[in-house]
């Protein structure tokens, strides 16, 4: 019989296929999952799309609970790091590298907590799944696998980076759109008498996207309680001191501008895309509208839309996290709600409950120096084997 996963060592190994997305070939780090699934006689089916867009699955036939991860990771330059950003260094208690806590550490550690309970007995509650594309919108990935069809609603658990005594349970909406300016053009000299500046239109657009984030929307007592302790939650996390304005408000990042012929002449034309994330009690519908109204002779097209969601805290994969957290860490644990964007909301909108647990430092998300504390990688493995347990129904 195979030896049980060591999780360091198959987090370190994870993190040296290089998965990163731009470009997004992922087909290696499949393949080191897939000769994992066969060496344990796990049955499994694996999609491959064009560009090395693979994803891999168990297909135990009707389990009540999905353990969900992605193994693209967003690209590293060397520059700035201690080691090697694909070296999965193991120093001080930490391992290193691209991909540490957003996401491989995570699903080394659903992988190891299901070989576990795979080794004990085949009739495991669970499937795991392993998608490409997350960082980039999961078209291929989880999208792809919903869409034909290979997914089917349950509870599911996303091993996504979080801090270790808080599930996330929802996540604002986003609205992300692109507005193609149209002004008349004429000599620089002569402008603001002469002309209508494609660019000044931007500016005056992002002005009243501005003045839209100073609202506030109504959402329950209960839910409102939610987002204080959430903002409590990540500000400790990251260091950032207005996460509850950041929850309660629709925040805005205009991340690409361009425009203009020449200096001299004013600008005819001008392209601005605008991403927004939309917070509980506000409709992304109703906020397109709004700006399209005031766009009346450009263009405007919703390039990603989607609501803010949220899983119930009463629901069993909350409350069955929360009671493995504690046993775990012998603390009191509490669901949150983020800013954040992850595949949770497409499979909420396709009907699982969903929610994100998983180690790694949260401040080195992204960042230079990511990592994942060994002893954090080691009892998220328990919590999701104590999780999995529930599901026997045992």
């Amino acid at each position: 019989m195979n030896e049980r996963p060591d999780v360091v060592k198959l987090c370190s190994e994870l993190v040296r296929i290089d998965s990163e997305n731009p470009p997004g070939d992922t087909s290696a780090v499949i393949d080191y999952i897939q000769n994992i699934f066969e060496n344990f006689d796990i049955p499994f089916l694996r999609t491959d799309l064009p560009g090395g867009k693979s994803n891999i699955q168990t297909v135990l036939q009707n389990r009540p609970l999905l353990l969900l991860g992605h193994v693209d990771v967003v690209p590293a330059m060397p520059d700035g790091w201690e080691y090697d950003p694909f070296s999965g260094k193991i120093v001080d208690g930490y391992i290193f590298g691209r991909g540490t806590a957003d996401m491989k550490g995570g699903c080394a550690a659903i992988i190891t907590a299901f070989i576990d309970k795979w080794l004990e007995n085949r009739d495991v509650p669970a499937n795991l799944c392993f998608v490409c594309d997350e960082e980039s919108g999961g078209p291929s990935g989880t999208r792809h696998l919903i869409r034909e069809g290979l997914l089917q609603p349950c509870d599911c658990l996303i091993a996504e980076c979080t801090p270790s005594l808080h599930p996330s349970i929802g996540q604002k909406g986003i609205l992300r759109m692109r507005i193609e300016f149209n002004g008349e053009p004429g000599h620089g000299s002569l402008y603001p008498e002469v002309g209508v500046s494609s660019i000044e239109k931007a500016l005056e657009f992002v002005c009243h996207v501005r003045e839209i984030n100073r609202r506030t929307y109504p959402v329950s007592e209960e839910f409102d309680c939610i987002i204080k302790e959430s903002g409590k939650i990540i500000g400790k996390a990251t260091g950032i001191s207005s996460v509850e304005n950041i929850l309660k408000k629709v925040t805005y990042n205009p991340g690409i501008i361009r425009g203009g012929e020449r200096v001299n002449i004013v600008a005819q034309k001008c392209c601005l895309e605008l991403e927004m994330r939309i917070p509980w009690g506000c409709s992304p519908e109703e906020l397109l509208e709004e700006l399209g109204s005031i766009c009346t002779n450009d263009r405007i097209t919703a390039k990603e839309f989607s609501w803010p969601t949220y899983t119930d805290e009463n629901s069993d994969i909350v409350r069955i996290a929360l009671e493995n957290i504690q046993k775990v860490y012998k603390d009191t644990p509490s669901p949150f709600v983020q800013w954040a964007a992850t595949d949770a909301r497409f499979l909420r909108k396709n009907g699982f409950n969903v929610i994100e647990y998983g180690p790694g430092e949260i401040n080195t998300l992204h960042g230079v120096n990511e990592a994942v504390s060994i002893e954090e990688l080691k009892k998220s493995v328990e919590v999701y084997k104590g999780i999995i347990q529930y599901y026997t129904g045992e």
